[in-house]
């Protein structure tokens, strides 16, 4: 699933069509019955953001489309008469460029949900005070590996980040909230952001531990271990001797 650095990174690349009157289509015909076509086609695009894993494109009289990429979706910018291999969910031509959203997934007028996310991750500078007061608000039974990915407490956060950011801070994914201190969920949170932020401005991705399971812990090789976790069953990665939990799954240690 791409995160909020991929989302950052598209935000960017659709600067080119901000102030200019796009013209828009909406060929899958999953985007076209949301009628989106007939309310943005002619507006001027006046602002592209990135919060957490959304992108919001605002146009002028108030109009603002959110675009969630879920697990496989993808914006791409391209010259006005390029052509498009494909059937794109959405398409912003401007006067040089246009901008193409393949596998749209979650595209629609925003009614809010942007302002239900918790603090951007990505936000310069993060505001970690009021992250944490968020986290500290959720059912302190959750296990910290749930909480960052709870788009509600932290945006921007997704499952590769969220086990790389607790392997830096030698945190858990298995420790509830309630055993985690407010300093080592600030430096979890931090590590977070160090680490997208890199990737954001051109880093190559180094991965500790994520899909690493059964390779040796870059600081005490011990064998990485891995179990799904929460409801989505989202895989979590950790080191069972730099990150110790006592909620940690029994059946992960049988590993092989």
């Amino acid at each position: 699933m791409p995160e909020g650095d991929a989302l950052h990174r598209a935000a960017r690349r659709l600067q080119v069509l901000v102030g200019e009157e796009v013209e828009v289509e909406t060929p899958h015909p999953r985007a076209a019955v949301k009628q989106l076509a007939p309310v943005l086609d002619g507006r001027r695009l006046e602002h592209v953001e990135a919060i957490g894993k959304n992108l919001l494109l605002r146009f002028e009289d108030g109009v603002v489309l959110r675009s969630h990429l879920r697990m496989k979706g993808r914006w791409r910018v391209l010259p006005r008469d390029a052509d498009i291999f494909g059937v794109p969910w959405l398409v912003l031509r401007g006067e040089r460029h246009m901008g193409v959203l393949f596998g749209g997934s979650v595209l629609e007028l925003d009614r809010g949900v942007a302002r239900r996310l918790g603090p951007d991750i990505l936000a310069e500078p993060p505001d970690l005070d009021a992250t944490i007061v968020r986290i500290r608000g959720a059912d302190q039974a959750t296990a910290v590996g749930d909480a960052l990915l709870d788009q509600r407490l932290v945006a921007g956060i997704g499952n590769m980040w969220k086990a790389e950011c607790l392997w830096a801070a030698r945190v858990s994914p298995w420790r509830a909230l309630a055993d985690v201190t407010d300093e080592e969920l600030r430096a979890t949170l931090e590590h977070a952001h160090r680490l997208m932020r890199a990737r954001l401005n051109g880093a190559r991705p180094s991965h500790a531990v994520y899909r690493h399971v059964r390779r040796p812990c870059p600081r005490c090789r011990t064998p990485i271990r891995s179990w799904p976790q929460g409801d989505g069953a989202r895989m979590a990665y950790w080191c069972p001797a730099c990150q110790p939990s006592t909620n940690e799954p029994a059946s992960a240690a049988g590993q092989r």
